[in-house]
């Protein structure tokens, strides 16, 4: 209706127009097509009076006059037929012409918009059980298409997203669910005996899956802090950080039982963040590297530029299998916790740390074996 009225009123903009120049050359017009052709006056066949020189005598100048007031009245009444001939010609021009601009108006806009009521139909019938439909329309490029296109991809990061957290929510359930499978199992039949070794034993185990589960739990608790970014900001001299922490990894039990070589190259670089985040971080970064290795091999820790670098050895890593490792609970091998990280959690808490810093985290195979992760922090800059 709009298009359609927006039509009618251009055309009766265009119609008032002509009436009006029209209406404004007319009477001299007529005036002039009479004064060329004087036969057409009525009730005269002689020539009208020109601007030579007047006859003598009062019966031609009284002739003259007579003439000049029937050619007055003449013109007159022409303009006036013509005007109304006009006007009421573009009357019903006017209304044809407003039936058929909303009649053509009304059909282009629906099948023009058509596209947004197939948007609008599926974005009522998503849910999440079928987010795996599309729009997929099907037209010429503009900007409807864009709409469409733009529609799709939301649809698909948010499938995504779901399907990443209902993984999550039942990876984090199964994990949390062994361990207390584990205890039960420990209580209802390793308590059931009077031998002290053996009471012991399964002493050390349930607090062993306790451990576990407590680890687990504050994983979840720092990813979702994580996950809902930083309320404040100071500077951290992160190379000072990685020197810390690498300095405890080297001196592990872990790394002097595996003859793992745990070192740091680091050069001065501060970013903007928050320190505790930050020192989670590296311990994850070192933590995952020094598990997931192989006796004898090595962990290097590197700060250069603006990037923070974790190079290790260990065993083979498909590179398709790469970008999944930063998913929560995703491992290559069997579970091994380590004490003091959540189980399945390393590298997935280290990309939400990251995200919420501005950083960008990338990983690659090494050709013989083990990753290289990258950490790529903002310039000062960009980071405030």
């Amino acid at each position: 209706m709009l298009y359609g009225g927006l039509l009618v009123l251009a055309g009766a903009m265009l119609i008032g127009l002509i009436n009006f120049l029209v209406s404004q050359g007319l009477y001299t017009t007529i005036t002039s097509a009479v004064a060329r052709n004087p036969d057409v006056a009525p009730g005269h066949s002689s020539p009208l009076p020109t601007a030579g020189p007047a006859s003598p005598g009062p019966v031609p100048v009284q002739r003259d006059q007579e003439a000049l007031a029937a050619v007055k009245v003449f013109t007159r009444a022409a303009e006036q037929a013509t005007q109304n001939r006009l006007l009421t010609i573009s009357l019903v021009t006017l209304a044809a012409f407003a039936i058929i601009s909303v009649a053509l108006a009304w059909w282009m806009a629906g099948r023009v918009l058509r596209p947004v009521g197939v948007i609008t139909r599926t974005a009522r019938r998503l849910s999440g059980e079928n987010l795996h439909e599309r729009i997929a329309l099907d037209a010429p490029a503009g900007e409807l298409k864009q709409l469409a296109d733009t529609f799709d991809d939301m649809l698909d990061r948010m499938e995504h997203l779901v399907g990443a957290q209902k993984r999550f929510a039942a990876n984090a359930a199964h994990e949390l669910r062994t361990s207390l499978a584990v205890q039960r199992a420990a209580a209802e039949i390793g308590l059931a005996t009077s031998d002290p070794e053996a009471v012991a034993r399964i002493r050390r185990k349930l607090i062993e899956v306790a451990d576990s589960s407590e680890r687990l739990i504050e994983g979840l608790l720092l990813l979702s802090v994580s996950d809902q970014g930083l309320d404040h900001r100071e500077p951290v001299a992160l190379d000072e950080l990685v020197r810390t922490v690498t300095a405890e990894y080297a001196a592990s039990r872990q790394a002097r039982d595996h003859g793992i070589t745990v070192q740091a190259r680091t050069a001065p670089m501060t970013v903007r963040g928050d320190p505790v985040l930050l020192t989670h971080l590296v311990r994850n970064l070192v933590g995952n590297a020094l598990r997931y290795n192989h006796d004898g091999g090595h962990v290097t820790v590197g700060v250069h530029g603006r990037a923070l670098e974790v190079d290790n050895s260990g065993p083979h890593v498909p590179p398709e299998t790469v970008p999944y490792l930063f998913e929560p609970f995703r491992r290559l091998e069997e579970r091994r916790h380590a004490r003091g990280e959540g189980a399945g959690l390393g590298l997935s808490i280290v990309a939400s740390i990251a995200h919420a810093h501005h950083a960008r985290t990338d990983a690659e195979a090494n050709p013989g074996g083990g990753l290289t992760i990258r950490v790529v922090f903002p310039g000062p800059e960009e980071g405030r």
